[in-house]
């Protein structure tokens, strides 16, 4: 049975709980925040009655003979979090992005390698359904050699707190999981970017809510990223709508249920096209890593017990963050940007 902390207790918390709950070999200990009312009513809320509540980390670790820390704190406290949890012993299951700066997550994966303990990113969209039959159907060469991945991200929530006061909010707190999904649809890393962010006068966050990257990638095929938070009217989902070129075809996914696919038939045209044929991209077996948090939850407690690399293990999430580090500087500078950990 493993001893967990939960670091944070805002509305995003909730998810770990309920995750963290179904699960018989986790009982959550302690729940630390500066606010220690909230820490307790989130406790309360969930049942936990027998765990104590802390504002004091350090003090949380030292009285609870925890061995695992869920970091669900603003990004800017992320650093400090993960080093003081894994030096004292703890693996940490952590929330995106893994750092504010891409030093700050290279000295967390040493951190890590040093302590012998396990740093894992909560990547979930990686433990979607559809985002796991796109990337077996693309894995099976069904439309050929990827050149092209395309996404659209529009949504205008109002969150208030302290994603309207970020800077490069957009790039930083929710772009990080549709890169983190193109890698993993296309099992490549970003070689380099080019990237623009923009404040549309009817905006209501400080900078950053509209960006539009294109990625260079390793094999020579580009990724193109477009996407604002304060887009009102015709949403996409959450998961962003794709559409995915190959040598022989295209996939499309809505972000929801509708994925689609199509490859030509190059002996025979319809005037100046070639004709296609649809293709069922096929659904996931019985085994497949899926779940969203509980995924990634999953995934975690297995590297424990296994002693081997969770999928989002931060040794290698961190070409993921590179990918948002890599669009803000060039969205800075005006200039393309290698991209490299």
């Amino acid at each position: 049975m493993h001893r967990v902390i939960v670091v944070g207790c805002g509305a995003m918390s909730h998810v770990w709980f309920e995750a963290a709950a179904a699960r018989s070999d986790l009982e959550i200990v302690a729940a630390v925040d500066l606010d220690l009312k909230r820490a307790e009513d989130c406790l309360a809320r969930h049942g936990l009655g027998d765990a104590r509540a802390f504002t004091d980390f350090a003090k949380a670790v030292r009285e609870s003979r925890a061995d695992i820390v869920f970091d669900i704190a603003v990004p800017s406290a992320r650093s400090a979090i993960v080093r003081a949890a894994l030096e004292s012993g703890c693996h940490v299951l952590s929330e995106k992005p893994m750092a504010e700066t891409l030093d700050e997550a290279r000295s967390l994966v040493d951190a890590a390698r040093r302590a012998g303990r396990h740093h894992v990113v909560i990547q979930n969209r990686r433990y979607l359904e559809p985002v796991r039959r796109i990337r077996d159907f693309l894995a099976s060469g069904a439309i050929g050699e990827v050149t092209s991945t395309h996404c659209d991200f529009f949504l205008a929530p109002r969150f208030g707190g302290f994603r309207e006061e970020m800077a490069h909010v957009l790039l930083l707190d929710m772009a990080v999981h549709t890169f983190d999904a193109a890698r993993f649809l296309t099992g490549e890393n970003a070689i380099s970017v080019y990237a623009e962010e923009w404040e549309p006068s009817s905006s209501w966050y400080r900078q950053g809510s509209s960006a539009a990257a294109l990625f260079r990638m390793e094999s020579g095929a580009l990724f193109s990223y477009r996407g604002s938070w304060c887009a009102r009217g015709r949403a996409t989902p959450w998961e962003a709508e794709w559409r995915i070129v190959g040598t022989l075809g295209t996939l499309t996914w809505d972000g929801a249920e509708r994925i689609e696919a199509e490859v030509v038939d190059p002996e025979h045209r319809d005037g100046l096209f070639e004709t296609t044929r649809s293709l069922v991209v096929p659904p996931l077996g019985p085994d497949a890593r899926v779940g969203g948090h509980a995924g990634v939850m999953r995934d975690f407690l297995e590297a424990i017990a296994n002693g081997r690399a969770a999928e989002t293990d931060g040794s290698s999430n961190i070409q993921t963050l590179a990918m948002v580090h890599g669009a803000i500087q060039s969205a800075e500078t005006g200039q393309r940007v290698a991209i490299s950990v």
